[in-house]
C-alpha cells in the first residue's frame, strides 16, 4: 500500500495544532493530529469526509 501523503489544513499556523488530511489513496481519507505525526491515523470514506466538511462550511 502506498503511504499516506498528509497535508496540513490551510487554516493552521505554526502556533496552533491542526488536523492533517491525506486523500492520495483511492476510497480513503486519512486524518491525523499534526502534533503527533507518528500517532494514530483515522480513516473514513470520502463521502463521509465530504459531508462532514460541507456541514462545517454551513456553520455560522
Amino acid at each position: 500500500m502506498k503511504p499516506f501523503r498528509f497535508v496540513k489544513a490551510s487554516y493552521s499556523t505554526l502556533e496552533e495544532d491542526c488536523v492533517e488530511v491525506a486523500r492520495n489513496i483511492p476510497r480513503t481519507v486519512a486524518l491525523r493530529d499534526s502534533k503527533r505525526a507518528e500517532g494514530p491515523v483515522v480513516t473514513v470514506a470520502p463521502a463521509a469526509w465530504d459531508a462532514f466538511t460541507a456541514d462545517l462550511r454551513r456553520q455560522p
